[in-house]
């Protein structure tokens, strides 16, 4: 647990504000935030609304995937603590890494614990994996932001963004073939790739993730069509809304149609893909830095795209600092001191 100490929010914060204060410094013109007096709070409610919803959707589906050994109130803290886990660690790892040991201290056997976030994961690579040729199809070259970006950097993007697709959809396929055909040819498969020299010193942990993969197979082969599609319709749910909420906090400051909404949907997966690569706790700095770059055509002025920044990372990253400092106590406090160790004879 010491990776979520407090002290690591420091570096998040102070990057991710650093980066919105000179945002606002370099584009801040008198008038600009006009658009402010005549808000839309019911866009603003139905952004609130749909990351209430989305944390429900997140709820009830480790309950499910987890075939229900979580009360509701364990669950709760789960999702907290994941979500928390994802601001304070590398956006690449985000809260996966220490998934399982949340899920061990809530009673869940380790090789279980494991085999349900490996759905997690599989489910939400699947999800990106049927959502780009659509969104694609809805953006087309708008995908990418021409209008801010020069075009070989947008080349690079486009490169990036198809290299990024392209692993997700292999991994995917990998996962599906290891957990319901033959998951020990795979960790053979993984075990002979990473002996190679140059990926060597990984070889370790590919043969416990090809192990994992085997724990997982064993676990899940046996549920039927009910606990997928609950699995896979949650998913879809979830990551829907957490692609949404972008659209609405714009909407609530610049009149938009169904068609532009939708436009800043199938954006938002191209953005994702910055994020994916960010070192930074969180994104902190990175995501602040490239909101302007995917949505600022949207918004109008760029001291009113500075603001809808900070808005956006309050919505989706600040909030979850704080509540992850008011739920990760009294988890920490409920799992750890609920079975006392005792003293040494």
């Amino acid at each position: 647990m010491h990776r979520l100490r407090p002290s690591r929010l420091i570096l998040p914060v102070v990057i991710g504000l650093g980066v919105v204060i000179f945002l606002f410094y370099k584009s801040y013109q008198p008038g600009d935030l006009a658009p402010l007096r005549n808000a839309d709070w019911r866009w603003l409610l139905a952004a609130l609304l749909v990351l209430v919803a989305r944390d429900f959707g997140y709820i009830y589906r480790i309950r499910h995937i987890a075939e229900d050994e979580l009360t509701y109130r364990q669950a709760l803290d789960v999702i907290m603590i994941w979500e928390f886990a994802s601001c304070v660690l590398p956006s690449g790892q985000g809260g996966t890494g220490v998934a399982p040991f949340i899920l061990e201290k809530e009673g869940i056997p380790l090789g279980k614990g494991l085999a349900y976030i490996m759905v997690t994961a599989l489910l939400d690579n699947l999800y990106y994996v049927l959502m780009v040729p659509l969104v694609v199809l809805v953006a087309g070259a708008g995908l990418y932001p021409h209008e801010a970006l020069q075009t070989n950097f947008v080349a690079t993007l486009r490169i990036a963004f198809g290299l990024s697709y392209f692993f997700v959809l292999l991994y995917a396929g990998l996962m599906l073939y290891a957990i319901f055909v033959n998951p020990r040819s795979v960790r053979r498969l993984l075990v002979r790739l990473f002996s190679f020299r140059l990926l060597r010193r990984w070889r370790r942990k590919a043969y416990r993730h090809g192990q994992e993969m085997v724990l997982a197979s064993v676990q899940l082969r046996g549920n039927g069509p009910r606990y997928w599609w609950h699995a896979s319709v949650s998913t879809v749910f979830v990551w829907t809304a957490r692609y949404a909420i972008i659209g609405c906090l714009i909407a609530a400051f610049v009149p938009m149609d169904a068609g532009t909404f939708l436009f800043i949907f199938a954006r938002n997966i191209t953005y994702k893909v910055i994020l994916l690569i960010a070192i930074t706790p969180g994104g902190a700095g990175i995501a602040e830095g490239a909101f302007p770059t995917f949505f600022g055509k949207f918004i109008g002025t760029a001291t009113m795209t500075s603001f809808m920044v900070l808005l956006y990372r309050v919505f989706t990253y600040y909030l979850y600092l704080v509540l992850g400092m008011v739920f990760l106590p009294r988890w920490v406090a409920r799992v750890f001191l609920r079975h006392p160790a005792k003293p040494e004879q």
